[in-house]
């Protein structure tokens, strides 16, 4: 017989919508049914017999399982079917209601629910009266009797049915109401099964009252077969669900999802509303209080039972059930004040200790209650939750010993590594990874003095120090026996290397060790990714060259760079790398645009290498082409700067806009006979004019040895390439060597550029090189360039050309076109068209 939800998306109170009307129109059909029809008084004896039948028809639901499908039958229509045949239809109707309102009661169903399922009894039964009163009167036991009975009980099946389905539409909406309507077909056939049944007693009685006796026998036989088949099912169900429950448990992955399979597989064995597992706070573990609730997909951090239950569990190291039939009236009560029916607490033990506490409340069903019988079952299961959860305390902290250090708590460097290892995965934009690793002075004079105990003491304090005044998102680690590492992501290497020092500084705050008060120091090594390599391990290793250096730097703080390297292993692994990039193309030439201070005027780039290596990240210029020298490779480096910077100047003259372009030599250039010819085939080759390439080549290069490189130089000159002197003012030699050179330009060197706006010394520096410069007829590029001021001071002194960070970095070539567009407006002229810059940032 189908009944109210009562799990609805309106309040329950929408159901009176239905429920009033229905009971309003009981009233008319009952005394329709009855209006021609005797009433002896033996009727409402009868009556009384027929109530019991119908509480226990009520009262009784037949669960069974066929090929795997769960099948409930209800036997209400078999005493209904009697009393059609038997009663007077106002009994009839009074005592089918009067079943009802029992069996809710006595459930302590909601009112709302009870009283519907009364009305919609009582119109089902009416329809059922009316339609045998229609048809009868029914006089004998024949064939034509079962069609109309057979009919009423139909009518009244499906009477009901809608009046389910209307009140589940206005409550859960109309997809609901389908639903079910889709779901009435193991309905219609239990239906007719409970026709058939109540049709051959009727038959029996029909033959003689006492058949009564017979049927009574059939029913005690099939009540026991039932119970038995019940209890078999029950314990075949509970043996399935718990070998379910171990296996799961068992093949759970150690994840973090233990206590979710737990707590879902135990509320489903038990038939439970909750189930509640408490871990209390054990060494480094921390308490655990989770239930899975039945209408929660996941866990929720609350339990509905007092915590003085679980308290007593595990103090006491005893199951603890409160029920009807289990008794403990008194925390019956309190669990009653919380709307709890029953519970049953069980401990979780380890050897003989007790950890936790696994607990369900609340059976679900209406009568249903916990059985003495469930508290065995429970703590069946609370063996196997016990050494589920132990194990993953096991593996949880031998994967903690594997990835932190003993004697400090903090992760060790396997988990440094790992960590970044992830970190490395993501490039943030602005921002790198960096590492600082501190090599603390002084462990061994306190181990000598107090024993290893007072060391560890120091390295605790050193832990716990670097993890307070470390940003949050800093991972602090131990990776060697005085060493530790912080890693996190930040804006620059220039950030890192002031925190590094703030860090430092607070480890040498004083430390103390019972009475005795004393101080550490530490050296600090700085790597960051991508500048310094691009895997873990590199960048480890070489925030460790770093810090290694430090202990010789006056701050103690060192940034790595490849020069604090071993020479020879570094030239050794960067050769072979440097020969693979230049047989790939991999090397990139960015360009770095200079102006004419007078005019604002683009009049040319200056072009740079540039490589990323694989696994060291960048690598700076001095580097490569330090090693590109030494390993014989710096001809086919140069050849590659000069034929890409080249081959711009050429599309940029045939595009109208002519730019020079300049490059570094390195010495070593000069003193190759054959450079000239080189350079002349490229010209040729791009048709570009001599004059449109400016060659760089550093002061101590061209002045400290000037008669190896001169034919070179003049060679260079007479071909019409212009020259340059790069980085003038650094080196030993007399200005007065520039009247003995064959160049064109001077550079000046960007120290004294930068140092001019506060320092006086710079400033004249600067001032005589422009006016030696103009005295010899070479044209001054200052380089540098970084502040309005800088380039107001270089346009007082008469310098000709600028470059630096104030009009642009270095630029690969997409990039500078960009530049071109966003920074520059052209202008004709008869030479073609001329860049001059918006306005200087």
């Amino acid at each position: 017989m189908p009944r109210l939800n009562t799990s609805t998306a309106r309040p329950p109170q929408f159901a009176w919508l239905i429920t009033a009307p229905l009971a309003i129109l009981a009233v008319p059909l009952a005394l329709a049914a009855q209006i021609n029809e005797p009433l002896p008084p033996i009727h409402w004896l009868y009556g009384v017999a027929y109530l019991g039948l119908f509480i226990a028809a009520e009262a009784t639901v037949l669960h069974f399982e066929i090929r795997r499908h769960a099948l409930s039958l209800s036997v209400t229509e078999v005493p209904l079917l009697l009393a059609l045949f038997y009663l007077a239809p106002l009994v009839t109707i009074t005592v089918r209601v009067l079943a009802v309102v029992v069996v809710f009661a006595r459930r302590r169903q909601p009112p709302v629910r009870m009283w519907f399922n009364a009305a919609q009894v009582a119109v089902g039964a009416a329809v059922a009266c009316l339609v045998v009163v229609a048809f009868g009167p029914l006089e004998e036991a024949g064939p034509r009797t079962w069609l109309v009975l057979a009919a009423a009980v139909w009518a009244n099946m499906l009477t009901t049915l809608a009046a389910v389905v209307g009140v589940i539409t206005l409550m859960q909406g109309g997809s609901s109401g389908r639903h079910l309507v889709r779901a009435i077909g193991p309905g219609l056939v239990i239906t007719a099964v409970n026709i058939t049944l109540g049709l051959v007693a009727l038959l029996a009685l029909q033959q003689s009252p006492w058949a009564v006796l017979l049927l009574a026998v059939v029913v005690t036989v099939f009540g026991v077969a039932y119970k038995s088949y019940a209890r078999f099912l029950n314990q075949h169900h509970t043996l399935t669900e718990l070998y379910e429950l171990i296996h799961a448990i068992r093949d759970t992955k150690h994840d973090g999802t233990l206590y979710d399979v737990l707590l879902h597989r135990v509320r489903t064995l038990m038939r439970a509303e909750h189930a509640t597992l408490w871990l209390p706070a054990q060494g480094r573990h921390p308490e655990v209080l989770l239930s899975a609730r039945v209408e929660d997909r996941g866990l929720i951090d609350v339990a509905p039972t007092p915590e003085t239950v679980r308290r007593r569990v595990v103090e006491e190291g005893r199951t603890i059930a409160v029920g009807e039939r289990l008794g403990n009236q008194y925390l019956l009560a309190q669990l009653r004040a919380g709307g709890v029916k029953d519970a049953i607490a069980v401990p979780l033990r380890s050897g003989t200790a007790v950890i936790g506490c696994l607990e369900v409340a609340s059976r679900l069903g209406a009568v249903a209650r916990f059985e003495p019988s469930d508290i065995q079952l429970m703590e069946a299961v609370a063996a196997q939750a016990a050494v589920a959860v132990e194990n993953w305390r096991l593996v949880d902290r031998l994967r903690f010993d594997a990835y932190h250090d003993p004697a400090t708590g903090i992760p060790n460097r396997r988990q440094l590594l790992a960590s970044l290892g992830e970190a490395l995965k993501v490039r943030a934009p602005n921002e790198v990874v960096a590492v600082m690793v501190f090599d603390v002075d002084g462990m061994r004079d306190v181990n000598e003095s107090l024993g290893r105990a007072a060391g560890d003491q120091v390295l605790a304090e050193v832990a716990r120090r670097l993890r307070d005044n470390a940003p949050s998102a800093a991972l602090v680690a131990r990776v060697g026996g005085d060493e530790f590492a912080v890693t996190l992501r930040i804006g620059s290497a220039e950030e890192t290397a002031n925190l590094a020092a703030a860090l430092r500084q607070a480890l040498q705050e004083p430390m103390r060790l019972g009475t005795l008060a004393f101080g550490v120091d530490a050296a600090v090594g700085v790597a960051v990714h991508p500048d310094h390599a691009s895997d873990p391990e590199t960048l480890l290793q070489r925030a460790d060259v770093a810090a290694h250096a430090a202990k010789s730097s006056p701050a103690a703080v060192q940034l790595f760079n490849l020069g604090l390297e071993s020479r020879s292993s570094r030239r050794l692994g960067l050769a072979e790398d440097l020969r693979r990039a230049l047989d790939r193309g991999e090397l990139r030439v960015f360009f770095q645009p200079q102006i004419s201070l007078r005019d604002r005027r683009l009049v040319g780039v200056e072009c740079f290498a540039r490589w990323e290596h694989p696994t060291h990240g960048s690598v700076s210029p001095e580097d490569f082409v330090t090693v590109a020298e030494h390993t014989g490779q710096l001809s086919r480096l140069t050849e590659i700067v000069l034929h890409e910077g080249l081959r711009r100047c050429r599309e940029w003259g045939e595009a109208g806009r002519p730019l020079s372009v300049a490059v570094n030599l390195s010495p070593r250039s000069l003193l190759d006979p054959h450079f000239a010819d080189r350079v002349g085939e490229l010209l040729d080759e791009h048709r570009v004019a001599p004059q449109s390439l400016t060659l760089e080549i550093t002061e101590d290069g061209v002045i400290g040895e000037t008669h190896r490189p001169m034919p070179t130089l003049r060679r260079l000159h007479d071909m019409g390439v212009r020259l340059a002197v790069d980085d003038f003012g650094t080196g030993y030699s007399s200005l007065s060597y520039l009247r003995r050179l064959p160049v064109h330009q001077v550079k000046i060197d960007l120290s004294f550029v930068q140092g001019m706006t506060t320092d006086s010394g710079d400033l004249a520096i600067v001032r005589a090189v422009v006016d030696l410069s103009r005295h010899f007829g070479l044209t001054v590029v200052a380089e540098g360039v970084e502040s309005q001021l800088t380039l107001d001071l270089l346009e007082e002194i008469g310098c000709d050309i600028g470059q630096g960070f104030l009009f642009s970095r270095p630029l690969p070539y997409e990039r500078l076109e960009a530049w071109f567009g966003a920074q520059t407006e052209t202008e004709p002229t008869p030479m073609g068209e001329v860049r001059r810059l918006r306005a200087v940032p």
